[in-house]
């Protein structure tokens, strides 16, 4: 399947996007960490036949124009929050955020609880995982830091999402507790060191903080929970 990709013109530059489907609800796929929408393309047929879905690249991605600020999770959100409007894909939106799209889905309903009807965190970094880099050896720190000079280097390569994980986190952390809605998290149940387990009223799911960057068209789901009422233990 070949996907079909339009420009929209927001206040800080061209995005693609894409809207597949026209039933209800209306879907927002959010990407991994500088994934493209092709990511989607073996689930969208599906969802596409009963629901609304708006998939798009993010600055830096694809044929999206290059960042000219700090692709913080504030700065993210609300350029999507812009697009959406003006494309005329209107809420309550279900948001799937993939990966480090699930940060953004996070804070997007923090920032705009009445705008989200519900969130499917697939295969999601959580606010948890800022903590990993304890874990890793001294030869990964070192390689990561001299990406980082590299991207300081580069106009646009500077501003790149992943070097303000932290700060969405902290975002995150900033901002009002999650509002009270469904949330579904699919993980693939892979155990690991620092998996932690979490069980309320006989629901029982796997929690991997430490996930691997896996694309939407490889994810293989073994636990899918429902959370309404204590999502903050997770999130």
């Amino acid at each position: 399947m070949k996907i079909e990709k339009y420009k929209v013109e927001t206040p800080k530059g061209t995005l693609q996007y894409n809207i597949s489907g026209k039933g209800k609800p209306n879907i927002v796929l959010i990407n991994g960490g500088s994934g493209p929408i092709e990511g989607w393309m073996k689930i969208l047929p599906a969802i596409s036949e009963t629901a609304s879905v708006f998939s798009y690249n993010r600055f830096g991605v694809a044929g999206s124009d290059k960042p000219k600020e700090s692709q913080d999770g504030k700065s993210i959100v609300n350029t999507l929050r812009e697009a959406l409007t003006i494309v005329g894909f209107e809420p309550p939106y279900l948001l799937v955020g993939h990966s480090l799209g699930g940060l953004y889905a996070n804070l997007y309903a923090r920032l705009y609880p009445n705008e989200v009807g519900g969130i499917v965190f697939l295969e999601s970094s959580t606010t948890k995982d800022i903590s990993l880099d304890e874990y890793q050896g001294k030869a990964v720190k070192t390689i990561n830091r001299m990406f980082k000079v590299f991207d300081s280097l580069s106009s646009h390569k500077q501003f790149n999402e992943v070097n303000f994980v932290k700060k969405t986190v902290d975002q995150i952390q900033q901002t009002d507790t999650f509002p009270e809605i469904p949330v579904f998290v699919i993980t693939g149940g892979q155990e690991n060191r620092c998996q932690r387990k979490f069980e309320k009223n006989d629901l029982r799911i796997n929690w991997n903080c430490f996930h691997c960057q896996v694309t939407a068209n490889t994810l293989s789901p073994k636990k899918v929970g429902i959370f309404r009422n204590y999502q903050n233990q997770l999130l």
